[in-house]
């Protein structure tokens, strides 16, 4: 599988580029072999073409939940007009896309019902997908475990900010660190995203922090092979 990060931000980044910006991330989505759509958000459609991405080779789209950074029916309508499928599931439901097993597991989400996370298998590899969220849920870890995905993109809304409430629905970079000890036997590789734009340092001084305990820090653009 090519894993390409079309976004990569939490909800509070604009959805263009202002001048006091340093840096720039779009909200959160990801395309899976340039056919499957993780989240068809506000700005994937100019994201796709910026890399070098036809929308009209979208067949499948699959949405974690209907936060408006995650979900825009303007880009479901556009895709779905190009002949792509929108497949919504429900937590313990699984999907079959193509050649692409889609089984979806509860997350810890509190302000929005029915978030849900992936964990997306194809015959040579499996990827799991757990934006937004806090600490994982019992049935998503025992996934984990049985599937050993290659890759593993965790949230991580929120930095080293003492004492923030958004601890309860996304996690902090401890979290994220203690997470990742314990589900190290089973997961190839590990990748943070959907970074707050308000609650993080620059990229830079993040990745290089984080790849210290061999998790990647993923940005906009960013295609790796699965």
């Amino acid at each position: 599988m090519k894993f390409l990060f079309l976004g990569t931000g939490a909800a509070d980044w604009p959805l263009k580029k202002t001048a006091d910006l340093q840096e720039f991330r779009r909200l959160s989505s990801a395309l899976i072999d340039q056919v499957l759509l993780i989240d068809p958000g506000p700005q994937v459609l100019d994201a796709m073409r910026e890399y070098g991405k036809d929308p009209a080779a979208v067949r499948y789209v699959i949405n974690t939940h209907r936060h408006e950074d995650h979900y825009c029916a303007e880009t479901v309508s556009a895709l779905t007009a190009m002949g792509a499928q929108f497949t919504e599931l429900a937590a313990g439901e699984t999907a079959q896309l193509g050649r692409y097993t889609v089984s979806a597991y509860a997350g810890n989400h509190a302000t929005c019902a029915g978030t849900v996370h992936f964990m997306i298998t194809a015959p040579e590899s499996s990827v799991f997908y757990g934006l937004d969220g806090a600490w994982l849920l019992y049935d998503e870890v025992q996934a984990i475990r049985r599937q050993r995905p290659s890759l593993a993109v965790l949230d991580a809304t929120i930095g080293d900010v003492d004492g923030d409430y958004r601890i309860f629905e996304h996690n902090d970079l401890r979290m994220v660190l203690e997470m990742q000890k314990t589900l190290a036997p089973y997961v190839g590789r590990f990748c943070i995203s959907h970074m707050a734009r308000t609650l993080h340092t620059d990229h830079k001084t993040l990745a290089e922090r984080m790849a210290r305990h061999g998790i990647t820090v993923a940005y906009d653009g960013m295609e790796t092979d699965v």
